[in-house]
């Protein structure tokens, strides 16, 4: 029997969750006789609960916002002890649809879930939401409570009407359900059985946890540990992590996953230094090797055998992301992907499809919303070794965030690795940039012109390429609608597809670099997560970012290919600076009056190229 059962408790708002769960802790011990005079002492506002009665929901609802708004906002995390022995670990979800993040992170480590169903409201949008979640997150069972069934004269049609269509739903996401009939307010069924169920023979919710045996599910072969620290003494060069999936001894091979080195351990060391014989699944460990080996923050050591069907490194993915983040994805748009304590730039280059919570089905999409589940395809700017979830929930997880805001914009799971991302290998060719640029006699380097439409940006740029020319440096030009006619003909103007066409043009305008060139860009390029994007692409000192600052009635008066004329007319909703926003730059390299004088804005360029 497991020593801990990690059970997440979620349900839709004012469903009775906390009074549940407050009652559960009461007639079990976890509660502090404190706390019950807490409960039994304070109402929230509009309570109805009688005075000197215990308010149980109280027991769990910790933040301030919490009592005053009568809903959970955090995860709590609270313990009990069953009949049997066993230690519960609670994580009490919030469930309002606003939350949901923080309900998907309670999820993440949950052996099983209790899922709450008002009687009177019946199955909601935000049941299916999380029963989807609890199935993503690997959680494999679910143990649904009926609650507030007094307010129906605990009618049993009611009950088993509710308990079919949560067994089908269950079903749907290859997940086991038992299904309860409860009064949280009133205690009944929770702790004990109810005298106003007699026609109900199954256990108590107390009862279903007590007797719950975990489902056998396939681990992966062999252990993984993710490098967090490597470890450097006087007398010891150990490498720092938490073991998942098998364990750990002394004398076992052990392979970096990357380079395929191998190696034998020599010691496992626990907290406080102290030697291991074995160390199982989530204990932290530092492990030494008989053999001098290249081993990296961020790199995961398993065993020689795993790498034969296990986490081999890859740079595309398949997975399925929960988005958080209120402003939409943007495939194209550059993240940073967090596994473990490995962080690199990664791009989703494709959404597949998204997920109808009630149904259960995939549904075309092009990008995914708040709160929104989606399957989606990933690549990285290098090779990362990740498991596929369903074998190992801490290796086949990751986090995107955003690169400059630094938000958590999505939880994702990892569902198989893209053979196109294990057998893509870049070549290194003997001519490189630096000998392209001593050919040519010039530094490489990229002007990045960002403005509203009409700014004068294609002006400049052609003024500006004009001058270096003439000086005898080699060149080029990217221009937005050049580019657009050919090879981003494929896209429009919404923010999804502006993140792509500034992600193409800057891998063009690095191979460009790359061959020596001094790349023009003239692209409006609106936001300024894609532009820093494109700049994190440059060595430091390669990249000039350059703002043709024209006011935008100028820019309107001017409209020389009638783009604004027709954003008047409601003909381009997605133009930016009508209808679509234009973020300027922060700390620009360089300020250009589009207004002014093009020989000034073509000299201060060319200062700036000098410079």
């Amino acid at each position: 029997m497991s020593a801990v059962l990690r059970v997440v408790a979620c349900g839709s708002v004012d469903d009775g969750k906390s009074t549940l769960i407050g009652q559960l802790l009461a007639n079990t011990g976890g509660a502090t006789d404190d706390q019950l005079e807490y409960a039994r002492s304070t109402r929230r506002g509009g309570s109805t609960i009688p005075a000197g009665a215990v308010d149980y929901s109280l027991l769990t609802d910790g933040l301030e916002a919490e009592h005053e708004q009568g809903i959970t906002i955090d995860v709590a995390h609270l313990f009990l002890d069953l009949p049997s022995g066993r230690r519960v670990i609670v994580a009490d979800a919030p469930g309002h649809e606003q939350y949901t993040r923080n309900m998907a992170v309670a999820a993440s480590t949950a052996d099983v879930a209790v899922l709450l169903v008002d009687a009177t409201k019946g199955i909601r949008e935000q049941t299916h939401r999380h029963l989807a979640i609890c199935a993503l997150m690997g959680v494999p069972s679910v143990v649904a409570v009926v609650n507030k069934l007094d307010a129906v004269g605990w009618d049993r049609t009611t009950f088993d009407d509710l308990a079919g269509e949560l067994r089908s739903a269950a079903d749907g996401f290859d997940m086991t359900a038992t299904v309860i009939p409860a009064s949280a307010l009133a205690g009944d069924n929770v702790v004990t059985p109810s005298e106003n169920l007699p026609w109900y023979e199954g256990p108590t919710l107390l009862g279903a946890l007590t007797d719950w045996e975990p489902v056998d599910r396939k681990g992966p072969d062999g252990y993984r540990l993710p490098v967090q620290y490597v470890i450097r003494a006087d007398d010891l060069r150990g490498f720092a992590g938490t073991v998942f999936g098998g364990p750990v001894r002394p004398g076992d091979t052990v392979a970096v996953a990357g380079s395929g080195a191998t190696s034998t351990i020599d010691r496992v060391l626990g907290p406080g230094g102290t030697d291991l014989d074995v160390a199982g699944p989530g204990t932290a460990v530092t492990l030494t090797l008989a053999d001098d080996v290249d081993v990296r923050r961020g790199d995961l050591l398993t065993t020689p055998d795993a790498l034969r069907d296990g986490p081999s490194p890859a740079t595309a993915y398949s997975a399925t992301l929960i988005w958080t983040s209120d402003e939409p994805l943007r495939h194209g748009r550059s993240y940073l992907l967090m596994a473990g304590a490995r962080t690199v730039p990664a791009v989703v280059t494709t959404v597949r499809g998204r997920l109808d919570v009630a149904s259960g089905k995939q549904f075309a999409a092009r990008t995914l919303d708040l709160n929104d589940i989606g399957t989606v395809e990933l690549t990285t700017d290098g090779p990362v070794c990740l498991d596929a979830y369903r074998e190992c929930r801490d290796t086949g997880s990751l986090l995107l965030v955003d690169r400059v805001s630094k938000e958590t914009v999505a939880a994702g799971m990892v569902r198989h690795a893209l053979r196109r991302g294990r057998n893509v290998v870049p070549h290194a060719y003997t001519v490189d940039r630096d000998a392209r640029q001593r050919l040519k006699g010039q530094q490489a380097k990229v002007v990045w012109l960002t403005g509203l439409p009409g700014a004068g940006k294609s002006t400049i740029a052609n003024a500006l390429e004009r001058r270096l020319h003439g000086m005898g440096l080699h060149t080029y030009v990217l221009d937005g609608d050049n580019v657009r006619s050919g090879l981003n003909k494929d896209l429009g103007f919404t923010p999804e597809d502006r993140a792509e066409n500034v992600r193409r043009v800057a891998e063009l305008t690095r191979i460009l670099v790359d061959a020596g060139l001094i790349v023009i860009v003239a692209l409006v390029s609106p936001f300024r997560t894609d532009r820093a994007v494109a700049k994190s692409l440059f060595q430091p000192g390669d990249f000039a970012e350059v703002w043709v600052n024209t006011p935008a009635e100028v820019c309107a008066t001017r409209d020389p290919k009638g783009l604004y004329a027709q954003a008047k007319a409601g003909r381009l909703p997605n133009m930016t600076g009508h209808g679509q926003a234009y973020e300027p730059p922060e700390r620009p390299d360089l300020v250009v009056d589009g207004n002014g004088s093009l020989d000034d804005a073509t000299e201060a360029l060319s200062a700036l190229l000098r410079g």
